[in-house]
């Protein structure tokens, strides 16, 4: 039985560890012997014991929540590595692929480093992401911006995230999230799904709502998501969406946080609208598609990988232009034929391309030969 180690970074259940969670019961299936490395606390290690995966404490933060030093987080992945010498380590974040670089090549293991952001890299931090076996990029977008900065192509492959098109499925509204917020039944509720942050894009997608206020008088936003960053702007940029929506749409925005029921949520929903201003491969794209949702969403990174122009399966607009954001919610909202048709046919992409099951026969053809790589 092979040994796998997965490397998290957060305690948190963001899209990463989401898609990690995705495919996790077909690498476990696949016979493989999988402990996870990751902070030991949280939503993700609570999860992780449920399913029955060991959970091995990395600790990134001391005791005064300071993140501690690179060179003391490599020698204690080190040791964590050396305790139970593994055939494959994957680290499941760019960052924790930078980290765990010069340790997995040192120790002479197999590796796997999954990039799931589009971010600029520093000289060393390509460096250090180099010297992994392989690089797994969720999309060509975002395979094509590292190489480019100079991650070697040699190594960096595409590796598409899949849902569970059973889990997000068609379904007609049950009216539990209208009666939740107390307001009418026919409301219509707009969505926007993701951490709450700039680059996420709400404040765009607010602004859009506000000229739209007299016009469409029975919409309603619906903002699910938390915020993660305790910088000061990122504090900011919440406390500026709260005062915008109370100042602009009174009534009609409502922050639920993080929400566990997104598949039960997405059928109550008229509309997600998804405004952000880079998005790798965005996971809540895949759940919304699958669910049969009609979609708005930047043209930025990967989007156009899961919505090709040519498939009509999204209405894709320009990133941080409120003007034509509005201009597309109107469009859907107002035509009934039209919303139906882009919720058909995304459910039609999420299924010919995007099924769980696909991701993970893929990333097992990865882990496989890679392992086959690693032996003697």
């Amino acid at each position: 039985m092979p040994k796998l180690e997965l490397i998290c970074e957060f305690a948190t259940l963001n899209g990463g560890e989401r898609s990690m969670l995705a495919v996790l019961g077909y690498v476990v299936a696949a016979g493989f012997d999988v402990r996870v490395i990751a902070p030991p606390s949280g939503p993700l290690a609570d999860e992780l014991r449920r399913r029955g995966i060991e959970v091995a404490p990395l600790m990134l933060r001391d005791d005064t929540d300071r993140r501690l030093p690179q060179a003391r987080l490599r020698e204690q992945l080190a040791e964590l590595l050396q305790r139970r010498r593994a055939d494959l380590v994957h680290a499941n974040s760019l960052a924790m692929g930078r980290l765990s670089g010069p340790v997995v090549d040192h120790l002479g293991l197999s590796s796997l480093a999954h990039l799931r952001d589009i971010i600029r890299l520093s000289r060393q931090a390509i460096v250090d992401l180099n010297r992994h076996t392989r690089l797994a990029a969720v999309s060509e977008a975002t395979r094509r911006f590292h190489v480019a900065a100079g991650l070697d192509a040699a190594k960096t492959h595409v590796l598409h995230n899949g849902v569970d098109l059973a889990q997000f499925s068609p379904r007609e509204p049950s009216g539990f999230l209208h009666r939740e917020l107390g307001i009418p039944v026919g409301t219509q509720l707009v969505g926007v799904v993701g951490q709450i942050g700039l680059r996420k894009g709400q404040d765009v997608l607010l602004a859009a709502a506000a000229s739209l206020a007299l016009e469409l008088p029975d919409m309603h936003l619906v903002i699910v998501g938390e915020r993660h960053s305790q910088k000061a702007e990122s504090v900011a940029y919440e406390a500026d969406l709260h005062q915008t929506a109370e100042a602009h749409i009174p009534g009609r925005v409502h922050f639920l946080g993080y929400r566990h029921d997104m598949d039960r949520l997405y059928s109550d929903l008229s509309l997600l609208v998804h405004t952000a201003r880079q998005e790798p491969l965005g996971r809540v794209l895949l759940e919304a598609a699958a669910a049969g949702l009609a979609i708005i969403a930047t043209e930025v990174g990967g989007t156009s990988e899961i919505f090709p122009p040519d498939r009509a399966a999204a209405r894709l607009i320009a990133a941080d232009d409120p003007a034509e954001t509005a201009r597309a919610i109107r469009e859907v909202l107002t035509d009934s034929p039209l919303c139906r048709r882009l919720g058909i046919a995304a459910r039609r992409r999420a299924v010919e391309a995007f099924g769980v099951e696909r991701a993970a026969a893929a990333l097992l053809d990865h882990y496989r030969e890679l392992i086959c790589l690693g032996t003697p």
